[in-house]
């Protein structure tokens, strides 16, 4: 983020997407799609996030489509950050684990996203695994979109949120590393006032993956009133602002520059 800029540009190759850029929603489109945006941008961006579902669609087709995104973006200098939300228990998280965070596996990420909601403990395998191969993961903590809050905003026997609890797992986890440890949360850029209200510290040693910029309605502006003193470890996540100005490499490359540079005059 300081060399390149504090941006993750998503690879989410939707139908509708497809469609915009002139492609079709078939195998030969979703490379196209795919191969396009990295070449474009995994030279100059921090991270890029692909969509797994959106590959997962195609069959084995889209996932080797996806094996090669991977590969070729982390050859180009950008991290990966697969956006899968794995979330199990047991011998199946380990082998989710197996599948993103093994250094082995075509898959092998930067990081992973996952999910906490059978039990912060269920992500152990995950866990034990990134920090092995020196990679992370983000877990979901207070996700951009409304029907989390069902979930997230739930108040324990203590009087502590869910999303609060999941917090204080992570601030456990990154304990004594420095400058920020590996594990971070995903906490939704459109929350605004909300954060104050459920009483979280999102100072919990590692960084913030922040969803919901451009489509979803929130801005570079709204970060600093949204993260407060925890700011500087936000990476704003962004994907339809960059990518509806494809199919042209040169304009993707101009939409994540002017991007990055909107976000790093707020994340500092």
């Amino acid at each position: 983020m300081d060399e390149r800029g504090p941006l993750c540009v998503g690879i989410d190759p939707h139908a509708a997407l497809l469609a915009d850029w002139g492609l079709g929603d078939d195998i030969a489109g979703l490379e196209r799609f795919t191969r396009t945006v990295v070449e474009a941008l995994a030279d100059r961006v921090a991270v890029l996030k692909p969509q797994s579902a959106f590959f997962e669609r195609f069959g084995s087709r889209g996932v080797a489509v996806l094996e090669r995104a991977v590969a070729e973006s982390r050859d180009a200098g950008a991290l990966v950050v697969m956006d899968a939300k794995r979330g199990d228990i047991g011998s199946t998280m380990a082998a989710y684990a197996d599948a993103y965070l093994d250094p082995s596996s075509p898959l092998f990420s930067d990081a992973l996203t996952v999910s906490p909601y059978l039990g912060f403990g269920s992500l152990r395998p995950a866990l034990d695994r990134a920090r092995a191969a020196g990679c992370g993961l983000f877990v979901l903590a207070l996700t951009s979109n409304p029907e989390g809050a069902e979930v997230q905003h739930a108040v324990r026997g203590g009087g502590r949120t869910v999303a609060a609890t999941v917090l204080r797992h992570l601030a456990a986890e990154n304990a004594g590393e420095a400058p920020l440890g590996s594990f971070g949360a995903v906490v939704g850029a459109t929350l605004g006032g909300t954060l104050n209200e459920l009483g979280v510290d999102l100072d919990m040693g590692g960084a913030l993956l922040a969803p919901g910029i451009g489509a979803q309605g929130a801005t570079a502006g709204d970060l600093p009133g949204v993260f407060g003193p925890a700011v500087g470890n936000v990476l704003p996540s962004i994907s339809r602002g960059v990518l509806r100005h494809g199919p042209s490499p040169a304009a993707l490359r101009e939409a994540a520059a002017r991007e990055a540079g909107l976000m790093a005059e707020t994340v500092a």
